[in-house]
C-alpha cells in the first residue's frame, strides 16, 4: 500500500467510514505486533497492547499530518503504549525479548535458490541486530526493516535526525565489529 492509498484510507475514515481502518491494522499488524512481544515476551499480552496501539491510532488519527509516511507515525504510537505498559508493569524498557524469530514475515523469508552461506550469514546479522541494546535495535529496524528514512526513524522514536543517524551508525558498527570479532577467533 502506498502513501496516497494510506491518505486515502485515513481520509475516509476520519469523514465516518470506521470500517477503512481495517487496511490499516491488516497493513501494519505484523510489525506492531512483533515491537509488542520484544517487549512483553507474552503472546497474549503482545496481542493486548497491539489492539490497543491499533485503537489509540484510530483514536488519534486526526493529529497524523497527511503527506507523511502513516507507520512512524503509528510505530512512535506503539512504543509509546510499549513504554506506558512496561511502567504500569514495573519493567525496564530497555530490557527486550531477544527472540529473533518473531519478526519474520513470510514475504521476508529466503529464496531457496540463494546460498546456504547468504542465509547463515542473514540469520546471523539480524540475531546480532535483535540482540543490541533497543535504542538501537528498534533504530535498525525502523531504517532497514521497514525503509524508514532517518527523519521518519527520528519521529518514530522521538528524537533528532542527528540522534537517529548516530543510533544506526552506532548500530552497524556493533553488528560489524561483532562479526570483525568472530573472523578474528576464527
Amino acid at each position: 500500500m502506498d502513501e496516497s492509498r494510506e491518505a486515502e484510507i485515513i481520509r475516509e475514515v476520519l469523514q465516518g467510514d470506521a470500517r477503512a481502518f481495517e487496511a490499516l491494522v491488516r497493513r501494519y499488524q505484523g510489525p506492531v505486533y512483533a515491537l509488542m512481544l520484544r517487549s512483553s515476551g507474552n503472546a497474549d499480552t503482545a496481542a493486548d497492547l497491539a489492539q490497543e496501539a491499533f485503537t489509540r491510532a484510530y483514536a488519534r488519527l486526526e493529529t497524523f499530518s497527511t503527506g507523511k509516511r502513516f507507520f512512524p507515525w503509528l510505530y512512535s504510537l506503539a512504543l509509546n503504549v510499549s513504554r506506558d505498559w512496561m511502567r504500569r508493569d514495573g519493567r525496564d524498557f530497555h530490557v527486550f525479548m531477544d527472540d529473533a524469530s518473531v519478526m519474520v514475515r513470510d514475504e521476508d523469508r529466503v529464496d531457496e535458490r540463494q546460498s546456504v552461506d547468504d542465509r547463515l550469514d542473514g540469520a546471523k546479522a539480524f540475531a546480532r541486530v535483535m540482540g543490541l541494546a533497543p535504542k538501537y535495535r528498534e533504530a535498525m529496524i525502523l531504517r532497514f526493516r521497514h525503509d524508514c528514512s532517518m527523519q521518519e526513524v527520528a519521529k518514530a522514536l522521538g528524537i533528532t535526525i542527528s540522534g537517529a543517524k548516530m543510533r544506526v551508525s552506532r548500530g552497524l558498527e556493533m553488528v560489524r565489529s561483532h562479526f570483525k570479532e568472530v573472523d578474528d577467533d576464527q
